[in-house]
C-alpha cells in the first residue's frame, strides 16, 4: 500500500475513486442472459449452468433431505454461534418495526401511514471462494421479522451439485421457505422475471459478483425492486498515535481478503503510526490463507496522512466508506460527526468482523459511495409505507375550496368537479 502524505484537496477525489469495475463484454454478457432466462425459464437456467460451470444438477430445487442431512453435518460448535448471532441481529432489528401513524390533519379528515410487508422477496448468497452462510443470517432474519410471505433463496453450487451445508443450516433454521441452486445473473434473472421452478418475487436482497451486481441493477430498472447498489467490498479504518497498529492492521486485512477488488484505505494525522501499520499489515499478510487476494487489494489501496481531525472527518464522509472503523483515543468527537457511511464501528475493541457476524448490526451495506445516498439492510428494506386517509363529509365541504383552487389553477377540471359535487 502506498502511504499519501498530506495530499491537497484537490487530490483527495482522486483517492477516492473505488477500483474498476465496468466491463462492457460483463453488461453485454449479462443482457443475454437475462434475455434468455426471461424466454425460456429453467431449460435456460439448466444450459446457462453447463455452459458456465459444466454441471447440470438433477433438481433445481434443494429438496427437504439435503436440507435434513446438511444440518446434520454442520459442527453443533456452528449451530450454536448462528444461533447467538441470530439472536442478537433478531433482537436489533425487531426494535426497528415501524408503527402506523395516524393523524387528524384538519376537522374530519384522517390521514394514515401504514407499514405493510413486501410480499415476495428473493435472496441471493453468493458462493465462489467462501461460503457465507453468515449473510442468509442478514438477510433472512429481518425478512421474517417484517413479515414477507415468502422468502426464496438462490444460491450456486458446486460442480457436485451440492451447497456447502452451513448454507443450507442457515437457512433452514431462520425458516426460508425456498431454496434453489443457481448463481450468477441467471439467479437474479430467475427471481425477477420467474419460471417453471422459481417464483417472481417484488424484490431482491444481497451482494455477488460483477454479473450478479450488473444483473441487479438492469433488472432493477425495469423489473423488479433491488435492496441497494452494491460492489466490491471496503473498509475504511481510522487512527492515531495512541491506536494499536496490530489492531488495525488486521482490520485493513479482514476486508482485503474478500477478494482482489475489495479496497481498504487508512486516515491518520500521523505519520508514523500509518508507517508501523503499514509494517504490521505486511507481516499479518504472510500467514493469512488467502494472502493472494488480500495482497491485490491492498495494491489498490491507500495509507492516507491529513493533517487534521477535520480533514480526517471529511475525507470521511466524501469517500462514505461501506465500514468505517473509528479507532482513535477519542473515537466518538469523530463518530458524531460522520455523515456517510454503511456501517460505523466505534473504538479499538469494536472490529468490523462483529458486524458482519454477531454484533447484530447488518453486513449488507451500500458500497462505491453509495453511503452518501443509501443505508444498508434494514427492516425498512422488507417494507412498503402506505397512506390511507378517511375523510367525513364536514371534512370534504372544509377542503373543498382549497382543491378547487389548486385544480383550476392546473387546469384540471375534473379533479375540481370530484370535491364539488360532494358539496351539492
Amino acid at each position: 500500500m502506498d502511504i499519501v502524505v498530506t495530499p491537497p484537496r484537490s487530490l483527495w477525489p482522486g483517492l477516492c475513486v473505488r477500483p474498476s469495475d465496468e466491463n462492457q463484454e460483463v453488461r453485454e454478457r449479462v443482457e443475454t442472459i437475462i434475455s434468455r432466462v426471461r424466454a425460456d425459464g429453467d431449460r435456460a437456467l439448466r444450459e446457462l449452468a453447463y455452459e458456465i460451470d459444466g454441471f447440470v444438477p438433477d433438481s433445481i430445487e434443494v429438496t427437504a433431505k439435503e436440507i435434513e442431512d446438511a444440518c446434520k453435518a454442520v459442527d453443533e460448535s456452528l449451530k450454536s454461534a448462528i444461533k447467538d448471532a441470530v439472536a442478537n441481529i433478531r433482537a436489533f432489528h425487531e426494535a426497528q418495526m415501524p408503527r402506523q401513524i395516524e393523524v387528524l390533519t384538519s376537522p374530519g379528515v384522517r390521514c394514515i401511514q401504514k407499514p405493510v410487508a413486501i410480499g415476495k422477496v428473493g435472496l441471493y448468497v453468493p458462493g465462489g471462494t467462501a461460503p457465507l452462510f453468515s449473510t442468509v443470517l442478514m438477510l433472512a432474519v429481518p425478512a421474517k421479522i417484517a413479515g414477507c410471505r415468502e422468502i426464496v433463496l438462490c444460491t450456486p453450487c458446486g460442480k457436485d451439485g451440492k451447497i456447502p451445508p452451513a448454507v443450507l443450516y442457515a437457512a433452514s433454521f431462520c425458516g426460508i421457505d425456498r431454496i434453489f441452486r443457481i448463481g450468477g445473473a441467471q439467479a437474479v434473472a430467475a427471481m425477477a422475471c420467474g419460471t417453471r421452478s422459481v417464483p417472481r418475487v417484488d424484490k431482491i436482497f444481497g451482494p455477488g459478483n460483477q454479473y450478479v451486481t450488473t444483473a441487479k441493477q438492469m433488472l432493477g430498472n425495469r423489473e423488479v425492486a433491488i435492496d441497494m447498489p452494491a460492489g466490491p467490498s471496503e473498509v475504511m479504518v481510522i487512527v492515531d498515535r495512541k491506536s494499536n497498529p496490530a489492531f488495525a492492521a488486521a482490520d485493513l486485512l479482514s476486508q482485503a481478503e474478500h477478494g482482489r477488488d475489495s479496497q481498504v484505505i487508512l486516515l491518520s494525522t500521523d505519520a508514523s503510526a500509518a508507517e508501523t501499520i503499514s509494517a504490521e499489515v505486511e507481516r499479518q499478510v504472510e500467514v493469512l490463507g488467502r494472502a493472494g487476494m488480500a495482497k491485490a487489494a491492498l495494491s489498490q489501496s491507500h495509507f492516507v496522512v491529513l493533517e487534521n481531525e477535520e480533514d480526517i472527518i471529511d475525507f470521511a464522509n466524501i469517500y462514505a466508506p461501506e465500514h468505517l472503523i473509528i479507532s482513535t483515543e477519542n473515537p466518538w468527537s469523530i463518530a458524531d460527526r460522520i455523515t456517510s457511511a454503511g456501517s460505523v464501528f466505534v473504538g479499538e475493541y469494536a472490529p468490523e468482523s462483529a458486524g458482519d457476524y454477531a454484533s447484530g448490526t447488518n453486513h449488507t451495506l451500500p458500497t462505491g459511495g453509495w453511503a452518501r445516498s443509501c443505508s444498508g439492510v434494514n427492516i425498512d428494506s422488507y417494507m412498503r409505507k402506505m397512506t390511507i386517509q378517511e375523510i367525513s363529509r364536514e371534512g370534504i365541504a372544509a377542503l373543498t375550496p382549497t382543491i378547487v383552487a389548486m385544480a383550476d389553477a392546473e387546469g384540471l377540471q375534473a379533479h375540481a368537479n370530484a370535491a364539488k359535487i360532494r358539496n351539492l
